[in-house]
Parts: C-alpha cells; structure tokens; sequence
C-alpha cells in the first residue's frame, strides 16, 4: 500500500510529463482500435457484397463451366433439373446464363460476356427490375456496371451491337439498349459484363430452360440436385480467393499494429530511463531509508502501470465517441474506390468489438508494464551512496 501511495504522488507531482505520457498512450490505444476496426469493417463489408450480389449461398455449376476459362463458356450450359426449377420458382435461387460476345462500342471491339437473368429475381442484389417493361423490341435490354462503363464508355440509352454464337455455331447480332448505368459494389458482378433478360438471352441462343449457373439464396445452403449436371460450389468455396487475399491483407494490418505499439513503448521507455536518472538521490534516500532495491523497482513500474491506466481511461473518454461516431455514420470514401478490385461502396463502416477494445487495452497494457521494469534493472546495481551523491 506503500509504495501505490508514492506512485500515485510521483505522478501527481511529475505533471505534463505524465499526461504527455498518457496521451501518447492514448492516441496510440485509439489509432490501433480504429484501423482494426476499419479492417475488419472492410473486410467484412467485402464479402457481405460478394454473397449479396454474386455468391448467395452458394452456386450450381453446370459441369463443363470454368469462370477462368471463356472458351468453356460454349458448352457450359444445359437444361435446368426439376428440382432446381422448382427452388427457382419458389425463389429460393435464380438461374444464370452466361454467353461470350463482342460489342462495338465507338466503332471498337470489345470481348464481354453477356449474362441473363429473370427481372423478377430477389435472390442476388442487382436492380435486375430496370429489364422488365422494355418497349422497343427491335433492341435488347440491358444494364451495367460502373466499371463496364468506364472501360467501354457506354451511358445509360446509348445503342450498342454486340455479335455472339448460339448453340448452333450461327453467329447473330443485335443492338443492345444500356437502360441503366448502376454501382455494383462487387467486381466480379461487374467488369466486362452486360446483364439483360433470361428468356431474352435463351431465345438468342437456342436454348430454351438452359442455364450456365443457379445462384442459391443466401439463407437457403441446403439445396440440394438430383442431376448430374450440375455441382454444388458452397461459399467456402466461392470465396477461397477472397478470404486468402483478406488473411495476405491481414500482414500488413498486424505490422502497423505493432509500429503503433513501438512507438507508444518508446515514448515509456525514453520517459523511465529520464526518471530514473534524474531521481537518482530520490532513489538512494529511499534505499537509505530501508527500502530494498527491489522495492524501488517495484515503484517505478507501478508508476509506468499507473500511466497505462490514465492513458486507458483518457483514451476511452474522447475515443469511444469517436470510434461510435464513425461506426454509425460511416467513413466516406473516395469515387475511384469503385474502380478498385474490392467490393466496396462508397460509405466504410467499420467494425468494432468488446473483444477488439479489451484485447488492444491489454496488449498495450501489459507492454507498458514491462517496458517500465526494464529500465529499472539498473536500480539493482545502485549503491546508496553513490545515489545520494548523484552518480
């Protein structure tokens, strides 16, 4: 009980040099819980995006589709299965059919592929609805991403021809009508892609109730085939590539972490070694007194540990309002973020957590304890005598 009454007035008496302390402590506690919380937030904003418009619970594949190989894009589709239907009739999944073409935008050609889907759909998040109610029928409907229009330089009501082969190996063509220019939060939904009617893009083709993918509802995993055809990819699956990216992404997080943690150690660590080399006769009249070394030592880093509590609270009195403020609100981001190979909106909401707060407290904590005692080592080497006469 001692020695916390002489911590506590050494740091009362010490002033600005404990609250600049506790400051830098404090910003750095709050700086590590923001940028975790912006990374988790982004990441998991990142797959919601993905599930919502691309994923869902998960994708039947037509046995001969490869998204990586465009040549396969021929032969990878065939009738849908009953039992398929029945789900997509009962909209629990919405079938997907998937065509190589070529459009001719500004008397250029460009290699894209064409994707039908039913506009009365609700299991993926695209405005799929703009299709319906289409009146010009010597054209196709279509809509678009931000990305499909910056690289082709499309507008919503520009004309396009796009050429492609039915089933039959005939190549067609027709005009297609950009009815709408949308922001699609995921890439892969996006890029080198035009959407328009299912029933528009079969009869194109030939291929009246064929599909290239089922794309499930999100809540509904347990769908099950009985064809062969066609091969269940769950969202493990689908996301593999995703989730390494994130965990690869995570590295860089995890260094910044420990940047941050440096420099708020430094600062303690740079202030100890201060102390205990201004209070030198401080130390020799306490050892003079009757205190052992250890029980100095033992002073000194509860005054580091003190400091850690003060920067703990400071922190928690400016940074909860503001890491509450940005949780709700969001963190704006910049236009060209939709041109990014993420899946990520214009507004980043990051995530935070009991655990996160908690945890990053008692790292920085713990490592404020530590790098107090380190300094105080030397304490054990200290005469009294030479202590008293400032050496």
């Amino acid at each position: 009980m001692l020695l916390l009454k002489l911590a506590i007035r050494n740091i009362t008496h010490a002033g600005l040099r404990t609250w600049l302390n506790a400051l830098v402590l404090s910003l750095v506690f709050v700086s590590i819980v923001l940028t975790e919380g912006i990374y988790d937030g982004m990441s998991e904003q990142i797959r919601d995006s993905e599930i919502d418009s691309n994923v869902g619970g998960g994708q039947f594949w037509q046995t001969s589709y490869d998204p990586f190989d465009p040549f396969s894009l021929e032969i990878s589709h065939s009738e849908v299965p009953s039992d398929l239907k029945n789900e997509i009739l009962s909209g629990n999944a919405t079938a997907v059919l998937i065509v190589s073409a070529s459009i001719f935008p500004r008397n250029q050609l460009q290699s894209v592929r064409l994707k039908g889907i039913d506009p009365d759909q609700i299991t993926v998040n695209l405005p799929s609805s703009f299709l319906k109610n289409h009146i010009d029928s010597n054209s196709i409907p279509g809509f678009i991403g931000s990305r499909m229009a910056k690289s082709s330089g499309l507008q919503a009501g520009d004309y396009v021809s796009a050429r492609w082969r039915n089933v039959k190996g005939t190549f067609d063509a027709g005009d297609i009508k950009i009815i709408k220019v949308i922001d699609i939060t995921a890439p892969l939904s996006d890029r080198d892609q035009i959407w328009i009617p299912l029933e528009r893009l079969r009869n194109m083709m030939q291929a009246p109730e064929q599909a290239t993918i089922i794309i499930v509802e999100k809540d509904k995993t347990n769908i099950h085939s009985n064809s062969g055809d066609w091969i269940f990819k769950d969202q493990n699956f689908l996301l593999k590539d995703l989730n390494e990216n994130i965990s690869r992404k995570k590295i860089y997080s995890t260094f910044l972490y420990f940047i941050l943690i440096g420099i708020a150690l430094l600062a303690v660590f740079d202030t100890q070694v201060l102390s205990i080399f201004k209070r030198r006769k401080e130390m020799g009249t306490l050892m003079a007194l009757g205190m052992t070394k250890w029980s100095v030592i033992i002073l000194f880093s509860i005054e580091g540990c003190l400091t850690g509590i003060i920067a703990f609270i400071v922190g928690s009195l400016y940074g909860i309002p503001i890491l509450y403020f940005l949780a709700k609100k969001g963190i704006v981001l910049p236009q060209m973020i939709l041109q990014s190979q993420f899946a990520l909106g214009l507004t980043l909401y990051p995530k935070y957590g009991l655990r996160l707060y908690v945890v990053t407290g008692l790292i920085l904590f713990i490592s404020v304890i530590i790098i107090s005692f380190l300094p105080t080592r030397r304490i054990t080497k200290l005469k009294p005598t030479d202590a008293l006469k400032g050496k």
